[in-house]
Parts: C-alpha cells; sequence; structure tokens
C-alpha cells in the first residue's frame, strides 16, 4: 500500500469519527437554541443555511462545472435530508439514547432496500439480522401486555422514519459513483433546506421565532453550521474511501458519545430493558457489517 493511499484512509477513518462525535453531541446546542425560543425546524434550516453558503463558496466553480443535477442526486438529497432533519427533530423530543437505538435500526432497512432498489437478494443471514432487530425494537418499547410495543411518542416515529431514510440515502449513494463528495454534500444541504422550507411553509407563523435570537445565539448558529459543513465534507470523504462496513462499525461510536453525553448534559439514564433492546439492536447493526466484509 503506498504512503498517499494509507493516509488517505487514515484521513477517512478520522472523518468518520469526527463524524460519529458530532453527531452524537449535536443534540446539545440544538437544545440551547431551543430553549432560547428557536425551533428545531428554524433553527436547522439555518445552520443548514450556513453550511450550504459555505458549501457555496468553497466549491462553487467546481459544482458549476459539474452541475450534477439528476433525478438520482435529488432524491438522495432528500432523504439525507429527511434523515438529518428527523434526527435532529427527535432528539430535540425524546430521550437521546432511545432516539439513537431506533435509528440504528437503519441496517434493517437497508437489506430490505438493497433488496427491492439494488435487486440484491436476502440470504438467511440477513434474515437474521432482520429478526435481531425487530426483536431488539419490540424489547426497547415493550410497556406491557396492554400496549402493543410500537413507538410511544412522535420522537420514536421519528426517529424510526429517519434511520429508514438514512438507511436510503446510503442505497442511492451506492448508485451515484458519478458524483464527487463536495457534490454529495451540496445536495445533503440542498436536501435539508428544501425539507425545513416544506414544513415551514405550513406553519402559520415560522419566522417571528427567527427574530428573537440575541447576538450569542446566531454565534452558535454559525458555529453549529460550520460544524455540519466540516461534518458533512467528513462523513461523505470517509464513506467515499472505506468499506461500507467499516464505516458502519465506525458510526457505532456515535451511540457511545451518544451515551455519555446524554447522561452528563442531561442526566438521562435508560432502564435494563432499554439497554438490553438496544445491545440486541447494536448487535444485529455490527453482525450485517461483519458479514458484509467477508
Amino acid at each position: 500500500m503506498s504512503i498517499s493511499a494509507s493516509k488517505q484512509k487514515s484521513l477517512a477513518v478520522t472523518g468518520l469519527l469526527f463524524g460519529a462525535v458530532a453527531w452524537g453531541s449535536v443534540w446539545y446546542p440544538y437544545r440551547i437554541l431551543a430553549e432560547a425560543g428557536l425551533p428545531g425546524i428554524q433553527s436547522n434550516l439555518a445552520v443548514y443555511i450556513v453550511a450550504l453558503l459555505l458549501g457555496c463558496l468553497m466549491f462553487g466553480r467546481q459544482l458549476w462545472r459539474e452541475r450534477a443535477f439528476s433525478w438520482l442526486a435529488l432524491s438522495m438529497g432528500l432523504a439525507a435530508g429527511w434523515s438529518n432533519v428527523g434526527y435532529i427533530l427527535a432528539v430535540l423530543q425524546g430521550e437521546v439514547m432511545r432516539i439513537l437505538l431506533l435509528f440504528y435500526l437503519s441496517p434493517l432497512w437497508t437489506v430490505l432496500l438493497s433488496h427491492f432498489l439494488l435487486d440484491e437478494r436476502s440470504d438467511k443471514k440477513e434474515l437474521m439480522v432482520m429478526v435481531m432487530s425487530v426483536c431488539g425494537m419490540l424489547v426497547m418499547l415493550w410497556q406491557g401486555f396492554d400496549n402493543l410495543p410500537i413507538p410511544q411518542s412522535g420522537a420514536e416515529w421519528l426517529a424510526l422514519s429517519a434511520g429508514f431514510t438514512f438507511a436510503l440515502s446510503n442505497v442511492l449513494v451506492r448508485r451515484a459513483t458519478h458524483l464527487s463528495v463536495p457534490t454529495k454534500s451540496f445536495w445533503t444541504w440542498v436536501g435539508v433546506c428544501v425539507i425545513c422550507l416544506s414544513f415551514l411553509s405550513i406553519e402559520a407563523s415560522p419566522w417571528p421565532a427567527m427574530l428573537k435570537l440575541v447576538s450569542v445565539n446566531w454565534e452558535l448558529v454559525l458555529a453549529v453550521g460550520a460544524c455540519l459543513f466540516s461534518l458533512t465534507l467528513a462523513v461523505q470523504f470517509g464513506v467515499t474511501h472505506i468499506a461500507v462496513n467499516r464505516a458502519a462499525i465506525i458510526f457505532m461510536f456515535e451511540l457511545v458519545v451518544g451515551a455519555i453525553t446524554s447522561y452528563f448534559l442531561a442526566g438521562e439514564v435508560m432502564s435494563a430493558r432499554e439497554w438490553i433492546g438496544g445491545t440486541m439492536i447494536i448487535c444485529a447493526a455490527l453482525f450485517e457489517a461483519n458479514r458484509a466484509s467477508q
């Protein structure tokens, strides 16, 4: 292996670890913005406008030269957009670790989507991943015999949908091999902004909250926007240069970061039953990642 290739892989791993750490802790500045009077949709739109503007400033010529519009690129961007928006809204409303664990049902959705969109046949091991994921979810959501083990809040439904669209965006990325890292990132930023604007278009008075921010909060918006700009590029670079199975394992570090930050910053503690169900979901994700490497 050449030195340049080795450095490339090291940078890719670093980028994925940065993404895992950032996504496991980014819920906290969003909660600060929400407490300051800026709801999740408005704050998400504000920070991704910052990311989009930074992207256009840094990669404008390349993006104009490629002009890589296609329905595939748009679909990938909208799927990534909903995944980002759904995840942020979920962690603002629900318990961080429950949201993360429900989000990480994505291997289940990946198996199903790969079967229908990529014509990849499911084998017995993939079916075992699906069963393990579903059983983990049922254990975690179990509320007794009187209630069905399904998500009990809007935040949990958002987490499920965000995990599904995360898997969908990854499947679409597999097909979009002709797109560069800046272009993939650009469509992610556009997708988030489009989803946020769609939400705001049906609200009665969406913009007054934007005017309530004091200067320190706008500084936080700029800081989070710059972080998400770097995060998107780092993750896209990592996924491009690291095998999908290795990337999936590295991303699991987000759960560790989420457990630590939610405990120390929000005082959230999961029950033993939730940990058992969550462990089953994690094992299913790791098993799928290991299976893909064989």
